[in-house]
Protein backbone atom coordinates (compact mmCIF):
# COMPACT_ATOMS: atom_id res chain seq x y z
CA UNK A 1 0.00 0.00 0.00
CA UNK A 2 1.08 3.32 -0.78
CA UNK A 3 1.47 6.35 1.89
CA UNK A 4 -1.47 7.87 -0.12
CA UNK A 5 -3.57 5.16 0.07
CA UNK A 6 -2.93 4.34 3.66
CA UNK A 7 -3.79 7.89 4.67
CA UNK A 8 -6.84 7.76 2.29
CA UNK A 9 -7.81 4.11 4.50
CA UNK A 10 -7.26 6.17 7.46
CA UNK A 11 -8.96 9.29 6.95
CA UNK A 12 -12.26 7.05 5.78
CA UNK A 13 -12.42 6.55 9.58
CA UNK A 14 -12.34 9.87 10.45
CA UNK A 15 -15.07 11.16 8.28
CA UNK A 16 -17.29 8.39 9.42
CA UNK A 17 -16.99 9.90 12.66
CA UNK A 18 -17.39 13.69 11.17
CA UNK A 19 -20.87 12.17 8.96
CA UNK A 20 -22.11 10.95 12.61
CA UNK A 21 -21.94 13.91 14.25
CA UNK A 22 -18.95 12.85 16.65
CA UNK A 23 -16.49 15.36 16.37
CA UNK A 24 -16.33 19.05 13.96
CA UNK A 25 -13.43 18.27 12.20
CA UNK A 26 -10.09 16.86 11.93
CA UNK A 27 -6.39 16.91 10.14
CA UNK A 28 -4.95 13.52 9.54
CA UNK A 29 -1.63 13.79 8.96
CA UNK A 30 1.48 10.78 8.08
CA UNK A 31 5.20 11.64 7.63
CA UNK A 32 8.15 9.39 7.21
CA UNK A 33 11.71 8.97 8.22
CA UNK A 34 12.91 9.94 4.45
CA UNK A 35 10.13 13.28 4.71
CA UNK A 36 7.31 11.56 2.37
CA UNK A 37 4.02 12.96 3.86
CA UNK A 38 0.09 12.84 3.14
CA UNK A 39 -2.32 15.05 5.02
CA UNK A 40 -5.81 14.31 4.77
CA UNK A 41 -8.58 16.88 6.42
CA UNK A 42 -12.67 17.26 6.58
CA UNK A 43 -15.47 18.92 8.64
CA UNK A 44 -15.35 22.07 10.78
CA UNK A 45 -13.04 24.19 12.09
CA UNK A 46 -16.14 25.88 14.10
CA UNK A 47 -20.17 25.11 14.50
CA UNK A 48 -20.85 28.41 16.39
CA UNK A 49 -21.22 30.64 16.71
CA UNK A 50 -20.56 30.64 13.29
CA UNK A 51 -19.94 27.66 10.91
CA UNK A 52 -16.57 27.31 9.36
CA UNK A 53 -14.53 24.57 7.41
CA UNK A 54 -11.58 23.32 8.13
CA UNK A 55 -8.87 24.04 6.27
CA UNK A 56 -5.43 21.88 6.09
CA UNK A 57 -3.80 24.44 7.72
CA UNK A 58 -5.60 25.11 10.76
CA UNK A 59 -4.25 26.17 13.76
CA UNK A 60 -5.00 23.47 16.33
CA UNK A 61 -4.62 24.11 20.34
CA UNK A 62 -2.68 21.39 20.75
CA UNK A 63 -3.16 21.00 25.01
CA UNK A 64 -1.32 18.86 26.25
CA UNK A 65 1.11 17.90 23.03
CA UNK A 66 2.63 20.92 24.72
CA UNK A 67 4.18 18.79 27.33
CA UNK A 68 6.23 16.68 25.11
CA UNK A 69 6.53 18.95 21.60
CA UNK A 70 7.76 21.61 23.88
CA UNK A 71 8.68 21.19 27.70
CA UNK A 72 10.01 17.56 27.59
CA UNK A 73 12.09 18.33 24.54
CA UNK A 74 13.27 21.51 26.43
CA UNK A 75 14.54 19.61 29.66
CA UNK A 76 15.83 16.86 27.43
CA UNK A 77 17.99 19.36 25.64
CA UNK A 78 19.45 20.73 29.11
CA UNK A 79 19.93 17.37 30.21
CA UNK A 80 21.84 16.89 26.72
CA UNK A 81 24.16 20.08 27.46
CA UNK A 82 25.16 19.00 31.11
CA UNK A 83 22.76 21.70 32.11
CA UNK A 84 20.74 19.50 34.38
CA UNK A 85 20.84 15.49 35.30
CA UNK A 86 17.57 13.75 35.21
CA UNK A 87 17.79 12.81 39.03
CA UNK A 88 18.53 16.47 39.74
CA UNK A 89 15.85 17.69 42.43
CA UNK A 90 13.72 20.20 41.33
CA UNK A 91 14.82 22.55 44.34
CA UNK A 92 18.74 22.57 42.97
CA UNK A 93 17.66 24.45 40.10
CA UNK A 94 14.14 26.34 41.81
CA UNK A 95 15.75 27.06 45.07
CA UNK A 96 12.82 29.15 45.93
CA UNK A 97 10.53 25.75 45.48
CA UNK A 98 8.37 25.56 49.19
CA UNK A 99 11.60 28.16 50.19
CA UNK A 100 10.40 28.70 53.83
CA UNK A 101 10.24 24.94 54.47
CA UNK A 102 13.71 23.45 53.35
CA UNK A 103 12.39 19.98 54.21
CA UNK A 104 9.49 19.85 52.72
CA UNK A 105 9.09 16.58 50.13
CA UNK A 106 8.27 18.72 47.08
CA UNK A 107 11.78 19.97 47.24
CA UNK A 108 12.81 16.48 46.91
CA UNK A 109 11.24 15.56 43.62
CA UNK A 110 13.56 14.88 40.77
CA UNK A 111 13.01 15.75 37.46
CA UNK A 112 12.78 12.22 36.28
CA UNK A 113 10.09 12.25 38.42
CA UNK A 114 8.16 15.03 37.27
CA UNK A 115 8.88 13.99 33.45
CA UNK A 116 6.96 10.77 34.25
CA UNK A 117 4.49 11.93 36.65
CA UNK A 118 5.76 9.87 38.76
CA UNK A 119 6.16 12.80 41.92
CA UNK A 120 2.87 12.15 43.69
CA UNK A 121 1.35 15.74 42.49
CA UNK A 122 -1.68 16.29 42.29
CA UNK A 123 -3.57 15.99 38.26
CA UNK A 124 -4.79 19.37 37.94
CA UNK A 125 -5.11 22.36 40.47
CA UNK A 126 -7.36 25.09 39.55
CA UNK A 127 -4.64 27.91 39.58
CA UNK A 128 -6.81 30.38 37.64
CA UNK A 129 -8.74 30.69 40.62
CA UNK A 130 -5.96 32.24 42.62
CA UNK A 131 -5.56 35.70 40.80
CA UNK A 132 -4.50 36.87 37.08
CA UNK A 133 -1.21 38.10 37.15
CA UNK A 134 1.18 35.48 35.37
CA UNK A 135 4.09 36.04 37.80
CA UNK A 136 2.35 35.94 40.85
CA UNK A 137 0.97 32.85 39.80
CA UNK A 138 3.53 30.88 39.15
CA UNK A 139 4.99 32.41 42.80
CA UNK A 140 2.12 31.04 44.16
CA UNK A 141 3.25 27.58 42.30
CA UNK A 142 6.48 27.29 43.90
CA UNK A 143 5.44 28.26 47.17
CA UNK A 144 2.01 25.68 47.80
CA UNK A 145 2.13 23.37 50.29
CA UNK A 146 1.36 20.58 48.21
CA UNK A 147 0.04 17.78 49.77
CA UNK A 148 2.07 14.38 48.04
CA UNK A 149 0.07 11.27 46.95
CA UNK A 150 -0.13 8.78 44.89
CA UNK A 151 1.30 9.12 41.51
CA UNK A 152 -1.01 10.81 39.12
CA UNK A 153 -0.43 12.47 35.29
CA UNK A 154 -0.25 15.43 36.44
CA UNK A 155 -0.60 19.35 34.98
CA UNK A 156 1.12 20.31 38.05
CA UNK A 157 4.23 18.37 36.85
CA UNK A 158 4.80 20.38 33.81
CA UNK A 159 4.05 23.63 35.07
CA UNK A 160 6.80 23.41 37.67
CA UNK A 161 9.33 21.81 34.42
CA UNK A 162 7.92 24.77 32.45
CA UNK A 163 9.39 27.65 35.08
CA UNK A 164 12.63 25.52 34.83
CA UNK A 165 12.80 25.97 31.37
CA UNK A 166 12.36 29.87 31.86
CA UNK A 167 14.66 30.23 34.27
CA UNK A 168 17.60 28.09 33.40
CA UNK A 169 17.17 29.17 29.39
CA UNK A 170 16.36 32.86 30.91
CA UNK A 171 13.67 32.62 27.92
CA UNK A 172 9.47 32.83 28.08
CA UNK A 173 8.13 29.45 27.14
CA UNK A 174 6.88 31.60 24.26
CA UNK A 175 10.46 32.06 22.73
CA UNK A 176 11.09 28.84 23.01
CA UNK A 177 9.02 27.15 20.06
CA UNK A 178 9.99 24.59 17.96
CA UNK A 179 10.47 25.88 14.31
CA UNK A 180 7.45 25.90 11.79
CA UNK A 181 4.07 26.69 12.12
CA UNK A 182 3.66 27.25 15.63
CA UNK A 183 2.13 29.74 17.90
CA UNK A 184 1.29 30.73 20.94
CA UNK A 185 -2.78 33.18 21.27
CA UNK A 186 -2.42 33.45 17.56
CA UNK A 187 -5.81 35.08 17.96
CA UNK A 188 -9.63 34.54 16.28
CA UNK A 189 -8.07 34.47 12.60
CA UNK A 190 -9.62 32.22 9.57
CA UNK A 191 -6.72 29.44 10.53
CA UNK A 192 -7.57 29.17 13.75
CA UNK A 193 -9.89 25.68 15.22
CA UNK A 194 -12.23 26.74 17.81
CA UNK A 195 -12.32 24.67 21.01
CA UNK A 196 -15.15 25.00 24.04
CA UNK A 197 -17.49 27.39 24.82
CA UNK A 198 -16.31 28.35 28.34
CA UNK A 199 -18.40 29.53 31.29
CA UNK A 200 -15.64 31.67 33.00
CA UNK A 201 -14.89 33.50 29.53
CA UNK A 202 -17.84 33.76 28.61
CA UNK A 203 -17.05 32.93 25.12
CA UNK A 204 -16.34 30.45 22.51
CA UNK A 205 -12.42 29.69 22.42
CA UNK A 206 -10.90 30.26 19.37
CA UNK A 207 -7.10 31.00 18.91
CA UNK A 208 -7.25 31.51 22.96
CA UNK A 209 -5.73 28.31 25.31
CA UNK A 210 -8.41 26.40 25.54
CA UNK A 211 -7.25 25.19 29.07
CA UNK A 212 -8.04 27.31 32.01
CA UNK A 213 -4.51 27.73 33.97
CA UNK A 214 -2.18 28.11 31.04
CA UNK A 215 -4.56 31.14 30.48
CA UNK A 216 -3.73 32.35 33.44
CA UNK A 217 -0.52 31.49 33.51
CA UNK A 218 0.05 34.25 30.32
CA UNK A 219 -0.97 31.76 27.53
CA UNK A 220 1.48 29.46 27.68
CA UNK A 221 2.59 27.03 30.52
CA UNK A 222 4.66 24.19 30.59
CA UNK A 223 1.74 21.77 30.53
CA UNK A 224 -0.27 23.69 27.77
CA UNK A 225 -0.45 26.09 25.10
CA UNK A 226 0.88 25.53 22.19
CA UNK A 227 -0.76 25.66 18.43
CA UNK A 228 -0.16 24.26 15.95
CA UNK A 229 -0.87 22.87 11.77
CA UNK A 230 -1.00 19.41 11.20
CA UNK A 231 1.97 20.00 8.77
CA UNK A 232 4.09 22.13 12.06
CA UNK A 233 3.46 18.46 14.18
CA UNK A 234 4.30 16.43 11.62
CA UNK A 235 7.43 18.79 10.82
CA UNK A 236 8.74 17.98 14.97
CA UNK A 237 8.08 14.26 14.24
CA UNK A 238 9.64 14.07 10.81
CA UNK A 239 12.91 15.73 12.67
CA UNK A 240 12.37 13.64 15.82
CA UNK A 241 12.45 10.44 13.32
CA UNK A 242 15.69 12.26 11.87
CA UNK A 243 17.79 12.14 15.01
CA UNK A 244 17.41 16.10 14.79
CA UNK A 245 15.59 17.00 17.76
CA UNK A 246 16.86 14.48 20.13
CA UNK A 247 20.52 12.66 19.73
CA UNK A 248 19.90 8.99 19.80
CA UNK A 249 20.92 7.96 23.60
CA UNK A 250 18.40 10.24 24.73
CA UNK A 251 15.78 9.13 22.41
CA UNK A 252 16.51 5.76 24.00
CA UNK A 253 15.80 7.05 27.59
CA UNK A 254 12.50 9.00 26.18
CA UNK A 255 10.85 5.64 24.78
CA UNK A 256 12.33 3.94 27.99
CA UNK A 257 9.04 3.08 30.58
CA UNK A 258 10.06 4.81 33.89
CA UNK A 259 7.14 2.72 35.60
CA UNK A 260 3.64 1.83 33.98
CA UNK A 261 3.15 3.11 30.85
CA UNK A 262 5.40 6.38 30.27
CA UNK A 263 8.43 7.38 29.84
CA UNK A 264 10.29 10.53 29.57
CA UNK A 265 7.29 13.07 28.85
CA UNK A 266 6.08 10.60 26.34
CA UNK A 267 3.61 6.77 26.66
CA UNK A 268 4.85 4.31 25.84
CA UNK A 269 2.91 1.15 24.21
CA UNK A 270 0.70 -0.60 26.64
CA UNK A 271 -2.41 -2.40 25.97
CA UNK A 272 -5.19 -0.37 24.94
CA UNK A 273 -3.48 2.35 24.53
CA UNK A 274 -4.51 5.48 22.23
CA UNK A 275 -1.94 4.40 19.47
CA UNK A 276 -3.36 1.08 18.93
CA UNK A 277 -2.47 -2.50 19.04
CA UNK A 278 -0.36 -2.59 15.68
CA UNK A 279 2.62 -0.04 15.93
CA UNK A 280 5.67 -1.40 16.81
CA UNK A 281 6.56 -2.22 20.35
CA UNK A 282 9.49 1.08 20.30
CA UNK A 283 6.47 3.47 19.59
CA UNK A 284 5.79 6.90 22.20
CA UNK A 285 3.39 8.87 21.75
CA UNK A 286 0.69 11.62 23.71
CA UNK A 287 -2.72 12.99 23.11
CA UNK A 288 -4.22 16.18 24.21
CA UNK A 289 -7.34 16.88 25.82
CA UNK A 290 -8.89 19.18 23.00
CA UNK A 291 -8.51 15.92 20.94
CA UNK A 292 -4.95 16.32 19.53
CA UNK A 293 -2.76 13.04 19.68
CA UNK A 294 0.94 12.71 18.08
CA UNK A 295 2.17 9.09 17.14
CA UNK A 296 5.94 7.85 16.58
CA UNK A 297 7.24 4.66 15.50
CA UNK A 298 10.88 4.78 15.64
CA UNK A 299 11.28 1.39 14.54
CA UNK A 300 9.72 1.50 11.11
CA UNK A 301 10.74 5.03 11.08
CA UNK A 302 7.25 7.12 10.51
CA UNK A 303 4.55 9.01 12.90
CA UNK A 304 0.90 10.57 12.19
CA UNK A 305 -0.80 12.80 14.31
CA UNK A 306 -4.77 13.01 14.88
CA UNK A 307 -5.67 16.74 15.54
CA UNK A 308 -9.78 17.16 16.19
CA UNK A 309 -11.43 19.70 18.16
CA UNK A 310 -13.59 17.11 19.88
CA UNK A 311 -14.46 19.63 22.89
CA UNK A 312 -16.14 22.11 20.84
CA UNK A 313 -18.61 23.50 21.87
CA UNK A 314 -18.26 21.27 24.85
CA UNK A 315 -16.04 18.64 26.55
CA UNK A 316 -19.07 17.01 28.07
CA UNK A 317 -19.75 15.14 25.11
CA UNK A 318 -18.75 11.36 24.42
CA UNK A 319 -17.57 11.45 21.27
CA UNK A 320 -15.80 8.20 20.96
CA UNK A 321 -12.29 9.78 20.13
CA UNK A 322 -10.48 6.73 22.32
CA UNK A 323 -11.75 4.50 19.91
CA UNK A 324 -11.26 6.67 17.15
CA UNK A 325 -7.90 6.91 17.84
CA UNK A 326 -7.46 3.35 18.37
CA UNK A 327 -8.88 3.19 14.75
CA UNK A 328 -6.78 4.75 13.01
CA UNK A 329 -3.47 4.08 14.79
CA UNK A 330 -4.21 0.45 13.89
CA UNK A 331 -5.45 1.03 10.06
CA UNK A 332 -1.69 3.23 9.99
CA UNK A 333 0.18 0.61 11.08
CA UNK A 334 -1.97 -2.21 8.98
CA UNK A 335 -0.66 -0.70 5.99
CA UNK A 336 3.64 -0.66 6.79
CA UNK A 337 5.72 -0.78 4.65
CA UNK A 338 4.14 2.40 2.32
Amino acid sequence: MTLTAAADAAFALVDEAIDAGRIPGAVLGLVTREGDRAIRFGGHAALVPDRAPMAENSLFDLASLTKVILTTTEVLRLVQEGRVDLSDPLALHLPDLRQYQPDHPVRQITIRQALSHRSGLPAVEPLYTWGSDPETLKALVLQKDWVLGADLYSDVNYVLLGILVERLRGKPLRDLLPPGDFAVSPGPSSRAVATERCTWRGRVMRGEVHDENAFALGGIAGHAGLFGSAAAVLDFAEAFLAGKVLRPATVAEAGRSQGGPRGLGWEVRYDGWSGGSLCSPDTIGHTGFTGTALWIDLDRGHAWTLLTNRVHPSRHVETGIRTLRRSVSNAMAAAWPF
